[in-house]
């Protein structure tokens, strides 16, 4: 199956879900829910995903286990139809290959996780060199709407001066934090060049994303990441 197959079986079952846009390897395919659903994600995967018990940390698990969900905020795999699978509403699901599609990676990215390394452990599990990585980042908060304290702003400026450049000042002791911003120099940080998606913000797009930033739910997208075996 292509990846723009699996586009085509997106929309002619009438959903927006999201098949990113980036040039990864032939065999690695990948889809983003939105809050339109009512068709089973399972339909569209080669085999159950591989779930995470999510706790905004920078743990990595790698081989992952459909039959168990981990205390994890990342996963990878070289094994072919292990599907990686992340639940998001304003943290940033971010996909990774390797250019010969030989293993993949998966991350939830809030801040906290971003802060601890979660992008960084990612890429290291991988075990490949980071200039040969893609990676794609998927809807999350947007600058305009992710105002956040002292804590957040020192727990990047503190590890990188630069990082100041994705906060903007709103009044005394509060910024705006511009979330993709700080996916981008981390992983340009860590070595990876090929950055692609982004601009997607799931707090201004309520009739596409679920945000618990905006409306305090408990609902979330999800994304999965697979690869087919060799041929």
């Amino acid at each position: 199956m292509s990846s723009d197959s699996l586009a085509q079986r997106i929309r002619a079952a009438g959903l927006d879900w999201i098949a990113p846009d980036w040039p990864a390897p032939r065999g690695v395919h990948a889809f983003i829910t939105t809050r339109n659903g009512g068709v089973s994600p399972e339909a569209f995967l080669p085999a159950p995903p591989c779930r995470l018990t999510q706790v905004h940390g920078a743990e990595v698990v790698a081989a992952p286990d459909a039959s168990k969900s981990p205390r994890a905020d990342a996963a990878v795999t070289f094994e072919p139809n292990v599907v990686l699978a992340v639940r998001v509403a304003d943290c940033m699901p971010v996909l990774f290959a390797d250019r010969a599609g030989s293993v993949i990676g998966i991350a939830h990215a809030g801040w906290r996780g971003m802060a601890a390394g979660v992008l960084e452990n990612t890429i290291a599990a991988m075990s490949r060199e980071p200039s040969r990585v893609f990676a794609w980042l998927g809807p999350a908060i947007g600058r305009s709407a992710f105002e956040v304290g002292a804590d957040v702003r020192d727990a990047f400026v503190g590890a990188d001066p630069g990082a100041q450049k994705a906060f903007a000042d709103v009044r005394p002791g509060k910024w705006l934090a511009d979330l993709e911003a700080l996916a981008r120099m981390r992983l340009a940080r860590a070595g990876v060049n090929a950055i692609h998606g982004g601009h997607m913000c799931t707090a201004s797009d309520p009739a596409r994303f679920f945000s618990f930033r905006r409306d305090g739910t408990s609902r979330r997208m999800e994304a999965f990441l697979w690869r087919e075996p060799p041929r």
